[in-house]
């Protein structure tokens, strides 16, 4: 399959690497020229279970690069940062063909719509991954796909014969991939388990090992899950997890003591986060249904305080 993983940072990477060695043409797009120039260089340096291996990957800045080398690609892979969907999306137009699917795997929620306003919502598949990343270096990444779930669909429900085989393509490169005849409650789901860890990470600037040595910030977590599940319930969203604690405890399973939330890792790289398509959708959906909030509504007003303290 010809794919074009736009948004190649740790976990764009994780998952574009994987799908190379598997044996797939994938393009690598980052807007970071030093970190496309280490990858073309040196290839893809993934450390896995603590051993690196070097992936021979294509990467780019520029998708018209892509489109004269290889024309429109099978599947775009959208994993840029929430508020920079538009742009990336717009930027790719010379890739996307007649029979290209756009599959978001982004955090949060509002990004299909987004997609779909550029390039048609017949194009656009929903997604979530459990996958993770980190970025160590330049074109060097921890990897976090072993044993991590990864959810697609289509927005209007059903299991199509694309989906389906998007999903094979993944699972023969060891992500476990599953086709979801409701993909609006498993985008729920997943947003559960950020709401869980990531403005909490990024509050105390903790990495996974030391978030979960902290019981006061485990309990704050279950009630932040706690408040968002009532939001969905409230919303008609029909969800898999039953209980609050559950996307706690699914957060770090598999992953290594030194990994970070990707909301810490944008704040240690001096860039916002994508707190308001994460807790602050919790907020706004709540608002929606008449649901109180008032503990994420405390999680973005101190990762928005953090932010305004951030390097100008």
């Amino acid at each position: 399959m010809k794919i074009c993983v736009l948004g190649a940072g740790a976990l764009g990477c994780a998952i574009g690497g994987v799908l190379t060695e598997a044996g797939n043409e994938v393009w690598l797009v980052n807007r970071g020229q030093a970190h496309v120039d280490a990858m073309k260089q040196h290839g893809l340096v993934m450390r896995d279970q603590g051993v690196d291996r070097v992936v021979k990957v294509r990467a780019t800045t520029d998708c018209r690069e892509i489109a004269s080398t290889a024309g429109p690609v099978d599947l775009v892979i959208v994993l840029v940062k929430s508020f920079h969907t538009r742009a990336a999306i717009e930027r790719a137009l010379p890739i996307v063909g007649e029979h290209t699917v756009v599959m978001s795997l982004q955090n949060g929620l509002g990004h299909e719509d987004m997609l779909a306003e550029v390039v048609g919502r017949g194009k656009v598949l929903a997604g979530k991954t459990y996958a993770g990343g980190v970025m160590l270096a330049l074109g060097h990444i921890i990897a976090g796909t072993q044993g991590k779930e990864t959810h697609i669909g289509e927005l209007g429900g059903g299991i199509t014969e694309r989906a389906s085989r998007i999903a094979d393509t993944f699972n023969r490169a060891g992500l476990i991939t599953t086709v979801s005849p409701n993909i609006m409650g498993t985008m729920w789901d997943k947003l559960l388990v950020n709401v869980a860890t990531g403005a909490l990470s990024g509050i105390t600037r903790l990495p996974y090992g030391e978030l979960y040595q902290v019981p006061e910030v485990e309990a704050c977590a279950i009630a932040a899950v706690a408040e968002a599940m009532a939001v969905a319930r409230a919303s008609g969203i029909q969800l898999s997890i039953t209980e609050p604690r559950q996307p706690w405890a699914v957060a770090a399973a598999g992953l290594p003591p030194e990994f970070k939330a990707s909301m810490l890792q944008s704040l240690e790289k001096g860039s916002v986060t994508e707190i308001d398509y994460i807790n602050g959708a919790v907020v706004r959906q709540g608002a929606k249904v008449g649901v109180p909030t008032p503990v994420n509504q405390a999680l973005v007003a101190c990762i928005k305080g953090v932010e305004r303290g951030l390097p100008r």
